[in-house]
């Protein structure tokens, strides 16, 4: 038992992970899967049935927890767990003896599970056959003879089922990738209309500089050196960046997204830049099946059974829970009776207001919402805030337009709370006693504590000659560049979409440097990064200083 406790650890911590997953594929199928997919993807076979699995030392399951996917992932590449390296089991690997890979086909983690998936004492072997890959995935047995590691199960699959699930791993990421040629990877920004004009620019510069970097040190790929432990250059790529401007209603983005696409095919999209509606460019990026990496949203699409699209945070959506958290937890001591919420119509508040609303149910305080029509009538603005009294809590889901309207005098509510994301974090114009009396949502690493993460970025804009015109915005960007790069150098000549998001999610929460962020990371099921923030105020009636109103919450 002692021997395998660091594999029943590994086992455990994929199982739990294949349950979700498994209610992922059978949330968002489409019921099109073939039959090979279906065993591969969801632990079912052709005739509906669940696909069963056990091991050697004994134990069994069944369905979404035994599925393929689980281990190699939807890529069929493989990936690291631990000290565990599950090997790639797509064609190129399957039906090639290891000596016989292509060097620019290893990245230092896959050569090394390549080479020793058989257990210790076998670092090669053989190349696989249909009829000793079917003796693998029923026995557990190398083509050389040799059984594979304890976590591997095996499948009675029969013949039928067998052979249907050996010709979907010989297609898997098999293929020609859109957005990638011999000499570039092509890289889509998309921008909507509604985007901040300040925040456009500053993205595009980070964008673009980091581009022209990246391709300074292009060079054509060079001969492998060959060696004792495997040993090559790295294959390397120009980076070309394609900026996809959407006009009009967000009913007509995804017909400009597809024009676009058809005329300038891309491996994945970097970054962007939304206002208040995304949804249109999450959508076809599902579609398209398109990795859309960490865009610059603060309303983002929650739907964690997709997968082509991640984000830093759930955003304003984010700070609904942070403050409704709050709310739960202090109402008694306050005498909080009633929650009151004020936005305007025409922004992001309405679905911030929502989603409050959901966080806090079942809770028995009343929520009533103030929606403002119009931003050129001051007094409705006032009027609102007057409804507040001595056991409300109070909600601003405001811009700083509106903050710097506030009348002098703050509400009589005992809890004031308002969106650091809408009102602009530290720089918020919030005056007087509002600043003394408001509690401010912020899902960010504290500006004092984030400092020093910074340096790296805003050292890097300095020597780049960037204006620094949309710090958060700019910052995030630089971010993700460098996560992409980071990820392309280790992906070596495995440039498919769905193994470059699966990297992502292995890589990120080791990183130290994330800029606003205390800390990122992604596990199998999870769009969002970074999950959690702090309720913070003011420290004086002046200046940006922030204190905590306790520590990091995770709601």
């Amino acid at each position: 038992m002692n021997g395998n406790f660091p594999y029943m650890r590994v086992w455990m911590v994929l199982a739990i992970s294949a349950l979700f997953i498994g209610w992922v594929w059978a949330k968002s199928s489409s019921g099109t899967l073939t039959d090979g997919e279906n065993i591969y993807r969801r632990g079912i076979l052709p005739s509906g049935a669940s696909v069963a699995g056990t091991r050697e030392e004994g134990g069994s399951a069944a369905g979404a927890v035994v599925a393929c996917v689980n281990c190699h992932r939807r890529s069929g590449l493989g990936t690291v767990e631990g000290r565990t390296m599950i090997p790639p089991i797509t064609a190129k690997y399957l039906f090639r003896s290891s000596d016989q890979i292509p060097a620019e086909l290893h990245s230092s983690d896959m050569d090394h599970a390549v080479n020793l998936a058989p257990r210790t004492g076998h670092p090669t072997r053989g190349a696989y056959t249909d009829a000793t890959l079917a003796r693998a995935i029923r026995d557990g047995i190398s083509p050389d003879g040799h059984p594979f590691d304890y976590l591997m199960p095996r499948y009675p699959l029969d013949d039928s089922a067998m052979a249907s699930l050996i010709a979907y791993l010989k297609e898997l990421s098999s293929g020609r990738v859109p957005g990638v040629t011999a000499d570039t990877l092509h890289f889509a920004t998309i921008v909507t209309p509604d985007a901040d004009p300040a925040r456009r620019k500053g993205m595009l510069d980070v964008l673009e500089h980091f581009f022209a970097t990246k391709n300074e040190f292009y060079q054509a790929k060079t001969p492998p050196m060959q060696g004792f432990r495997r040993v090559e250059f790295r294959v390397a790529r120009r980076w070309q960046l394609h900026v996809w401007e959407l006009a009009g209603a967000p009913e007509t983005w995804e017909e400009q997204l597809r024009n676009h696409l058809r005329a300038e095919p891309v491996f994945a999209v970097i970054s962007g830049l939304g206002g208040r509606d995304w949804e249109p460019v999450h959508r076809f990026c599902e579609q398209e099946s398109i990795p859309c990496l960490f865009p610059n949203v603060d309303l983002p699409v929650v739907a964690e059974g997709d997968f082509y699209n991640v984000y830093f945070s759930k955003g304003v959506l984010l700070e609904a829970q942070l403050i409704a958290r709050e709310i739960r937890d202090t109402a008694a001591k306050a005498h909080i009776r009633r929650v009151i919420q004020v936005y305007r119509k025409d922004d992001i508040g309405v679905q911030a207001a929502t989603a409050l609303r959901d966080a806090m149910a079942p809770q028995s305080l009343a929520i009533l919402d103030r929606a403002l029509e119009s931003r050129a009538e001051d007094d409705e603005l006032a009027a609102a805030l007057k409804k507040a009294g001595a056991e409300d809590a109070l909600i601003l889901w405001l811009r700083p337009d509106d903050l710097r309207n506030l009348p002098a005098e703050p509400a009589k509510s005992p809890a004031v709370f308002m969106s650091g994301l809408m009102g602009g974090l530290e720089n918020s114009p919030l005056q007087g006693a509002w600043r003394s009396a408001t509690s401010m949502a912020y899902p960010f690493e504290l500006p004092s504590k984030r400092a020093v993460l910074l340096n790296y970025p805003l050292g890097w804009f300095r020597i780049e000659r960037i204006p620094v015109v949309a710090e958060r915005t700019q910052v995030d960007t630089y971010i993700v560049c460098s996560i992409v790069s980071e990820i392309l150098n280790d992906m070596q000549d495995n440039f498919v979409r769905d193994y470059l998001l699966e990297n992502v999610e292995v890589m990120l929460s080791p990183r130290i440097v994330n800029g606003y962020y205390t800390r990122l990371g992604l596990a199998p099921g999870q769009r969002f990064a970074s999950k959690g923030g702090y309720i913070v105020r003011f420290a004086d009636p002046e200046g940006k200083q922030l204190i905590a109103e306790g520590d990091w919450i995770v709601p």
